[in-house]
């Protein structure tokens, strides 16, 4: 990535999220964003937007509008999204691809009510038996389950044995271990530190969030084939010289100011049983880092999926 020559952007200030983040959430809430089919389907089924639905937008941007990359077949008949959340994935798939039945599976029934025909959401917990027919799936997909998984090489096996043959499974995830390229990010940043303050508090709770580097791994364990990892890089605040870029870099910006910082100072005080006072200066001094265009930092975003082989046979 190539930062931008010029760090001054119209609207940008530090007493809110920037205009930039306003005017960009208010395209895609109409539906205009340009190239963005996803983008208009997402304006039509849903007038309001959530942190999920952001995130979504976010992650689609950054792989060049796909909403996966896995080589499935070009006519699917069945998909499953694990951990569904809002179901705004689940939806633009099933609207891409009207041939495929799409389950949209999660533990709370939060998804919205007017959904494409081909679509239905179902309340479950996917670290449980799988109660779907096995060896029916073209595409498993699942997406940002840090922290929500305990056992993922069980959740591949289950992935494995429920996949037609040839058909793939999909992991995507952010990495928070905040990075640059130019040496930018200082080592002793309050931001670097808020990383290291999630992967404490996802080893605490048994759902280590440095699980996304064995996922590779894990996929190779249980009998995959045609395995692919691929990392992306998110830019923390708009600080590209490239567009789409710099929309993502908008979107991570607002991302960690205003939802996961929150989340965050939960966590540190419940689960890690920190200091509270501590964390508001750490996170003010953050959010201050995250807003300066001169750090050239970046969150790891992997993606990394695997074929079920022709010859595989389920098995428990």
């Amino acid at each position: 990535m190539e930062p931008d020559s010029s760090t001054d952007d119209e609207g940008y200030a530090e007493s809110t999220s920037t205009g930039y983040v306003t005017s960009l959430a208010t395209e895609i809430r109409r539906g205009i964003v340009e190239n963005g089919r996803i983008y208009a389907a997402y304006g039509i089924h849903k007038p309001w937007m959530d942190r999920n639905d952001l995130q979504h937008c976010k992650f689609t941007l950054l792989m060049d509008d796909s909403l996966f990359i896995a080589p499935i077949v070009d006519h699917p008949q069945m998909i499953l999204d694990l951990g569904t959340g809002s179901g705004i994935w689940a939806i633009d798939v099933a609207d891409q691809y009207p041939s495929a039945q799409v389950i949209g599976v999660d533990t709370a029934p939060v998804q919205p009510n007017v959904l494409p025909p081909n679509l239905v959401f179902e309340v479950d917990d996917v670290e449980d038996n799988w109660l779907w027919a096995e060896s029916s799936f073209d595409l498993i997909h699942g997406r940002e389950l840090i922290m929500a998984i305990r056992d993922w090489p069980r959740l591949v096996r289950q992935a494995l044995n429920h996949l037609k043959p040839g058909g793939y499974l999909q992991l995507a995830g952010s990495y928070p271990d905040f990075q640059s390229d130019d040496g930018t990010l200082p080592a002793d940043s309050a931001y670097v530190e808020m990383g290291s303050i999630f992967f404490d508090m996802s080893e605490r709770i048994g759902a280590s969030g440095r699980e996304v580097l064995k996922w590779k791994h894990y996929l190779e364990q249980a009998g995959f084939e045609d395995i692919h990892e691929r990392l992306y890089k998110i830019p923390t605040n708009p600080w590209p010289r490239d567009q789409r870029l710099k929309k993502v870099g908008v979107f991570e910006l607002n991302h960690f100011r205003n939802n996961i910082a929150n989340v965050f100072a939960r966590g540190y005080e419940q689960i890690l049983q920190g200091d509270p006072a501590y964390f508001q200066v750490l996170l003010a001094r953050a959010r201050k880092e995250v807003l300066d265009r001169r750090m050239h930092s970046w969150v790891p975003y992997y993606v990394v999926y695997g074929r079920r082989p022709d010859n595989y046979k389920p098995r428990t």
